[in-house]
C-alpha cells in the first residue's frame, strides 16, 4: 500500500501503481496456476469480527488504529473510535463492527476534498511469519477510494522504509472493479516493478461479492490468490528481484493492515469496505515462528 512512498513521511506517488494497472507491469490474470496445496493446516489465529451485537469497535487485543492526515495527494484524514476532534465525529465512527458480523471501514465526505477514513494495524499486538493469511472482504470500486489489506516488518518503527518490507495482499483502486493488485516491495524493489494484477471471472467485480484475498508465505517464496488457495495468480522468491534488491520476508514476522483511502477526484460522499475475518494458518509445510 506504502508502495513508493516513504513510510515515515508517507508520501506516495499515484502514477506508479497507476501504471501497473493499466500497462499490467508483470502480469494480468484472469485463470490462477495450481499453486501449492494447504495440507494439515491449523489456525493460529482469526478475527471473525462477530464480538457485537450492534455498534462497536473492533478488538483493541488484534486492532490499533494510526491517526492523522493522510498524504498528499491523498485526502482523508484517519480517525480512531473515540475521537471527536474535527472532522473526526466518534458518533460515525469510521471503523466498527457492526450486529452483522462484518468490520466496516468508511470513507465519508467531511468537508470539499477532505474525508475521514480508518486505518486499522496489529502492530504490537499480532504478528506472523509464514503460513497462509487471508480476508474475506467486499469492497467499494467507486473512483476514488483505494481500499487494502497489506502488512508491513515488525521493525517498521526502527528503520526506513522499505527496508521493512512491505506485502500487499490486496489493493484496488477502481480503474478497473473486477482487478485487485498483489504486489512485495522492499529495498531496491519498489512501484510497480514488482506486482501483479488479476482479474476476477466474468460478471464479477470486488463490490457485487465477497471474495477472499491471500497469499502463502514459506520461506523464500510468496505466493498471492484469490478465493481459494490453489488459484495462485503471483509468485515471488529472492531470484525475482532485480539486482541489489534484498528480500526482507525471512528475517522477521509482520503485522496485518487494513485501511482505505481517498484519492482525489473522489467520485462519492462515502463509500465502505466490509470484512467478514482475517485468519491466519500455519501449514505443515511453512513453520510459524513463535
Amino acid at each position: 500500500m506504502f508502495s513508493v512512498r516513504n513510510a515515515r513521511g508517507l508520501s506516495f506517488a499515484i502514477p506508479a501503481l497507476a501504471a501497473l494497472a493499466v500497462a499490467g507491469c508483470g502480469s494480468q490474470s484472469t485463470v490462477g496456476s495450481s499453486g501449492s496445496s494447504t495440507p494439515n493446516e491449523t489456525l493460529v489465529w482469526s478475527d471473525e469480527f462477530n464480538q457485537s451485537n450492534g455498534s462497536s469497535q473492533p478488538d483493541s487485543s488484534n486492532w490499533a488504529y494510526r491517526t492523522g492526515a493522510g498524504n498528499s495527494p491523498e485526502l482523508e484524514i484517519y480517525c480512531n473510535g473515540e475521537a471527536s476532534v474535527s472532522p473526526c465525529n466518534s458518533t460515525q465512527p469510521n471503523a466498527y463492527v457492526g450486529s452483522d458480523g462484518y468490520l466496516h471501514i468508511v470513507a465519508r465526505q467531511a468537508a470539499a476534498n477532505t474525508y475521514t477514513s480508518a486505518m486499522l494495524w496489529t502492530q504490537g499486538l499480532q504478528s506472523f511469519q509464514y503460513g497462509r493469511i487471508e480476508a474475506r472482504m467486499k469492497l467499494p470500486s467507486v473512483p476514488g477510494f483505494w481500499p487494502a489489506f497489506w502488512m508491513l516488518g515488525n521493525n517498521f518503527s526502527q528503520v526506513s522504509w522499505p527496508e521493512c518490507g512491505e506485502i500487499d495482499v490486496m489493493e484496488t483502486h477502481a480503474l478497473s472493479p473486477a482487478m485487485v493488485v498483489g504486489s512485495i516491495h522492499g529495498f531496491g524493489f519498489v512501484g510497480q516493478q514488482i506486482g501483479h494484477s488479476y482479474v476476477l471471472p466474468a460478471s464479477s467485480n470486488v463490490s457485487s461479492d465477497f471474495h477472499t484475498y491471500g497469499i502463502l508465505w514459506s520461506p523464500q517464496k510468496l505466493e498471492f490468490y484469490v478465493d481459494d488457495p490453489t488459484n495462485v495468480y503471483n509468485s515471488f522468491t529472492p531470484e525475482t528481484l532485480p539486482p541489489g534488491a534484498i528480500w526482507p520476508f525471512d528475517s522477521q514476522k509482520f503485522f496485518l493492515v487494513l485501511n482505505m483511502s481517498v484519492w482525489s477526484p473522489a467520485s462519492a460522499g462515502q463509500e465502505e469496505m466490509l470484512v467478514d475475518y482475517v485468519r491466519v494458518w500455519d501449514e505443515q509445510t511453512a513453520k510459524t515462528n513463535e
